[in-house]
């Protein structure tokens, strides 16, 4: 049932005796203007039981970034705190790391020092992370980081900052199982914005919430009364480029969030779709695949068209990229077909993979892909070879014939584990402009990388659809450094993208011969 002074008791704490720490608002009355912010901390301290204690005893808030999220947290933390009826109360903060928790704890320091009342009642000790309250023996703590460790925590509540950022599950195990069985109505707050993994302790809460909610809804008995959520998300199938749909889950717009902020966020992931993910994930709170996942493969199917036919490909430039397997896995020559009008060309890509025959099995398992589907004769998306390891004698036949076949000017590689084959490939192609050795790192990668993603963008590529590809496509996620520069990064993709390596490689290539530079022999 809903207690109407209860919730209005609630609301007074924030108006009455906090402020905002930020900003033009710094120092300003903690008024609950904002609709979300007003039913929420209603909905938690006015929702009770028949004994008059707190119904919700856990509560997950999933919201954009920007709308003041810390604020509300660190209020939340301070009404428990102080004005909760609680003796020996034990509120902790707790996220990632101790460095995160103690965002929370500052906002809620600086509110304590605002104001003459708090200030009074409580001690704050920056050095421990901790603010006393003397008259109720109650105290505000930002947990450490070793903390999953250790157990028998006697809770009254615990706000729990960016729950997507969690590991595993220790942390949230540690301290929800049990912890605040000793009080009568503890309060677990976990306010997130959306995460990638779905295998994460966040996704299933998530998961949890919206499934609790649909049951609430239609009156299942299986409705966890105790479970409340709050989520802003825009559904999938909403466009996310409409300003409109921006406003229905940033509910702190024309306030702690301006609309041109927005904007420029915007126009950045749309230019650059290493950032489109990072603006539905932060901006407008959409579950990504991956963190960076870079390519967007919505337009990567739009550039299928029909499969390539090889003799289409016959007497046009080509340039291609050699990515060497190591010891069982995949190796991948693709060619690039650039058009002779590079802006309203179409680029076209031919892809070759190769992996070893008796490692298969092995990779179908780890890598949950049909290989042996795809390395099917009739179908030939790849090929394999005989043994446990990669024979580059197969991989040097089928480049000797499309060198016979196609007009390739360069041959773009990474030198590791390269060299025999390299030097067998000098002898065939007795040419010092042909091989060109690419390294692996920003000087080399990010300029044509950000060239393959503009193309892809603008639907200028075609690929045939061929599924391997498709698959690294899929897999691939950037790296970035501080200068904004990207690169394909091996290191953090789920799976496997050698395919999309050797592309970038050839079309950097494209790209040196389009622009009339003279190549020679060079290392990238």
């Amino acid at each position: 049932m809903f207690d109407e002074n209860k919730a209005k008791r609630a609301v007074d704490f924030f108006e009455k005796y906090l402020t905002h720490t930020k900003s033009k608002w710094a120092r300003k009355p903690f008024l609950l203007e904002l609709e979300w912010q007003k039913k929420l901390i209603s909905d938690i301290f006015g929702t009770v039981t028949e004994d008059g204690n707190r119904q919700y005893q856990k509560v997950y808030v999933e919201i954009p970034k920007k709308n003041g999220k810390s604020e509300i947290a660190a209020g939340i933390a301070l009404k428990l705190l102080l004005a909760d009826g609680e003796q020996g109360g034990q509120i902790f903060s707790a996220a990632a790391d101790r460095q995160q928790a103690s965002l929370v704890f500052d906002v809620a320091a600086q509110m304590v020092r605002n104001s003459y009342e708090l200030n009074k009642r409580c001690k704050i000790l920056d050095s421990q992370k901790r603010i006393i309250c003397y008259s109720n023996n109650s105290f505000y703590h930002v947990l450490a980081s070793d903390v999953e460790n250790k157990h028998g925590f006697d809770t009254t509540g615990v706000i729990f900052d960016e729950l997507h950022t969690q590991p595993n599950r220790k942390l949230y195990d540690v301290l929800t199982d049990g912890a605040g069985d000793a009080r009568d109505q503890p309060l677990f707050f976990f306010i997130t914005t959306a995460g990638f993994d779905r295998n994460s302790i966040c996704w299933e809460v998530h998961q949890y919430a919206v499934e609790n909610d649909r049951r609430r809804l239609i009156n299942d008995p299986a409705y966890n009364p105790t479970f409340y959520s709050m989520i802003f998300s825009l559904p999938e199938e909403e466009d996310w480029e409409d300003p409109e749909n921006w406003k229905k889950v940033n509910p702190s717009i024309g306030t702690t969030i301006k609309m041109k902020g927005l904007e420029d966020a915007y126009r950045e992931a749309k230019e650059n779709p290493a950032k489109q993910n990072n603006f539905r994930r932060l901006r407008l709170n959409q579950w990504t695949q991956q963190e960076n996942r870079i390519i967007p493969m919505d337009k990567w199917d739009l550039c299928a068209g029909e499969p390539i036919d090889e003799l289409e490909l016959l007497g046009r430039s080509c340039y291609s990229g050699l990515d060497l397997a190591l010891t069982g896995d995949i190796t991948a020559l693709v060619h690039w077909f650039p058009p002779d009008d590079w802006e309203n060309g179409t680029h076209i890509i031919l892809p070759r993979f190769w992996i070893a025959q008796n490692t298969m099995e092995k990779h179908i398992k780890k890598d949950h892909v049909p290989y042996d589907v795809w390395s099917m004769p009739e179908l030939g998306y790849m090929k394999t070879c005989p043994g446990d390891m990669m024979d580059y004698d197969w991989v040097l036949a089928c480049l000797e014939e499309d060198m016979k076949k196609f007009d390739i000017k360069q041959l773009g590689f990474d030198d590791w584990g390269s060299a025999r084959l390299i030097g067998q490939i000098q002898e065939i192609r007795n040419d010092e402009d042909f091989l060109v050795m690419i390294r692996q790192g920003f000087k080399s990668l990010q300029n044509p990388f950000s060239e393959f993603l503009r193309l892809i963008t603008k639907g200028k590529i075609r690929h045939g659809g061929n599924p391997v590809l498709r698959w690294m496509a899929d897999n691939t996620v950037a790296a970035t450094n501080p200068a904004g520069g990207i690169k394909p990064d091996k290191s953090k993709a789920r799976n496997r993208i050698d395919g999309i390596v050797a592309a970038i490689m050839a079309l950097s290539r494209a790209q040196v011969n389009s622009e009339s530079k003279s190549c020679g022999i060079e290392i990238w």
